[in-house]
């Protein structure tokens, strides 16, 4: 996202961008040419760009663990009418973090037991700072996580400042105890001309609410296009416009408005009056919040509107790390109904410091038609040196679940709660830096990977892209975005991977809903596999659908077969279970 013209709509807005990063840039050498932190034109040298995420240090010399507690409201927001809202509890043993735990309690008088149940309560704090209400009075097993507890909100008063709340945990006889504190939106009600997202903090989804919703959450996977707009003001073009990128609405749902979405642009109501949604683009003003606070006021009545996006590659262009959570507060407090997003595009750079502006966390690795060892720049690409166009990346569509499995790892070794996560295909190439565009197989795989791991929605770099591109996007949403596959992929992060033997290149996860799973089988290599047999992780009876791929899958024996699995190509099923 580096082209001057789509990274501001005017190369003005880029060079002022270029110019505050200067003055304020993080990392070693501010002033060099530098991206991800490493210097990138010839005649300077390499150095240690510093900025790591490592895994912490063990909490405890002898390696015993701690008790980690943390809680959550299931839901980033809850609304005026809503009667029953939902924590998200986990009891997890940390080699890293918590407080200390032993596996013994006792009232002193009487033998230990062992230390297997938390039992804890959570209550509202109160403005002068008590815990006032108790919420929920409950208990947990010792290292379990994702546990839910309902509570009323009947005790709530909607507002547009948070909550304030606490868990207090014990030992069955008190003598060891816990703390953790939380926050609660309990908001006034929308507008009916409104819209609402909720962050799903249990699976890392989204559910969104509008009028056309019937006045009720429903699951949103986004998927289409960070797009350009031709600026027209006219309502039959912006009408024909949505037409098209959606497809008549069979295909793309999503798009992040780039150029030509003026903030008043009869676009935008084109979209509220078609199943779309948009995410509004802020990377140019997110550093203004004059500008910020003028420009979500515009926009926050849309009922097409699902989140906002304030920085576009912060880490990239090492900005100052305060600008994002700036904005980010400034924008939860005009409009607490919708969340910021952030796309951070470095392998490793101040993660934990660039990603505290954000509610959702969007990557965009472009590992295609690269070449990740010389630069255009006639330098070196290595982990201290160089720009290649996708951060310290071996190349291939299987980057796309390489960079999504450090970002994964990054947010446990920093003890974070995990966000939702949005991936960023690449759909172009050019500026000297990627040789061609990704096929349609290439682009199946990159976001197979990544659902694989949970992401929760996708935007690809940029529109217009090629027909192909386009056709497969389209193709590929109209399936994800919709039941039977989408269920799968929001209710839950996948309940696990499935490995076979020499097949380093084939990447399989699986969902479980209900009586029956969800198989995902990506073949990242650029050879067939034939014949190939997988082993289901659970009898099943049967295969229900084949709703992506067009393979004929058979199950025999509690091993589902194919003939022949394409090069690039990516294959769902869904399977009955005993």
């Amino acid at each position: 996202m580096r082209r001057p013209a789509l990274i501001s709509g005017s190369l003005v807005l880029a060079a002022s961008l270029v110019c505050a990063q200067s003055q304020n840039e993080t990392g070693e050498h501010a002033g060099w040419p530098r991206w991800c932190g490493k210097v990138y034109e010839s005649g300077y040298p390499s150095f240690e760009p510093g900025g790591h995420t490592t895994e912490p240090a063990p909490i405890n010399s002898d390696g015993s663990p701690n008790l980690y507690v943390q809680f959550k409201p299931r839901y980033s927001i809850y609304l005026a009418g809503e009667t029953k809202g939902s924590f998200v509890v986990n009891a997890a043993l940390s080699p890293w973090f918590g407080d200390p735990w032993t596996n013994a309690t006792s009232d002193g008088e009487s033998a230990a037991e062992p230390f297997t149940e938390l039992f804890f309560s959570i209550s509202m704090v109160s403005d002068e700072g008590v815990n006032a209400v108790s919420l929920v009075e409950s208990s947990i097993p010792v290292n379990e996580t994702g546990a839910i507890f309902d509570f009323d909100l009947s005790g709530f008063e909607p507002r547009s400042a948070p909550y304030e709340l606490v868990l207090s945990g014990t030992s069955q006889f008190g003598d060891q105890n816990y703390t953790a504190k939380s926050e609660l939106r309990f908001l006034p009600d929308i507008s009916p001309e409104g819209s609402a997202t909720k962050i799903d903090n249990l699976n890392g989804g989204l559910l969104f609410r509008n009028a056309q919703t019937g006045g009720a959450f429903v699951p949103l996977l986004p998927y289409g296009y960070y797009g350009l707009y031709n600026g027209s003001n006219s309502t039959a073009e912006s009408e024909a416009f949505v037409r098209q990128y959606s497809s008549d609405g069979k295909g793309l749902n999503g798009i992040i408005s780039l150029a030509g979405f003026a903030d008043t642009n009869p676009v935008y109501d084109s979209m509220d009056a078609s199943s779309m949604r948009f995410m509004f683009d802020l990377r140019g003003s997110f550093m203004n919040l004059t500008e910020v606070e003028q420009r979500v006021n515009t926009i926050k009545h849309h009922s097409s509107l699902f989140a906002y996006w304030t920085a576009d590659e912060p880490d990239g262009w090492q900005y100052p790390f305060e600008v994002t959570p700036a904005a980010q507060q400034l924008i939860h407090e005009i409009d607490p109904y919708h969340p910021v997003a952030v796309t951070l595009n470095c392998q490793d750079y101040y993660f934990g410091e660039y990603t505290v502006g954000a509610d959702i966390l969007m990557e965009d690795p472009y590992p295609i038609g690269i070449n990740n060892t010389l630069s255009k720049w006639g330098t070196t690409c290595n982990a201290t040196l160089g720009d290649c166009g996708c951060d310290n990346c071996l190349g291939g569509p299987q980057e796309a679940g390489r960079r999504l499995d450090f970002l994964i790892q990054y947010e446990k070794w920093l003890g974070r709660w995990p966000l939702p996560k949005f991936h960023n295909p690449q759909a172009f190439h050019g500026e000297d830096y990627w040789a061609r565009d990704p096929t349609p197989g290439e682009a199946f795989v990159m976001n197979a990977l990544a659902f694989n791991r949970g992401v929760a929605g996708i935007f690809a770099w940029t529109w217009p892209s090629s027909d192909e591109l386009f056709d497969a996007h389209s193709e590929m949403a109209g399936v994800f975005t919709n039941p039977p596959v989408r269920d799968f992929l929001l209710g839950g992060r996948p309940d696990g991977s499935i490995h076979v033997a020499d097949q380093e290149l084939l990447d399989i996860a699986y969902w479980v809903q209900g009586d029956q799973m969800m198989i995902s089988v990506v073949n990242a290599g650029y050879d067939n596999i034939t014949p190939l047999s997988i082993a289901t992780p659970l009898p099943a009876t049967g295969v229900v659908a084949v709703p992506f791929g067009g393979l004929s899958w058979q199950l025999t024996g509690g091993q589902l077969e194919v003939e022949r699995l394409p090069a690039t190509s990516v294959s769902l099923v869904i399977l009955s279970l005993e």
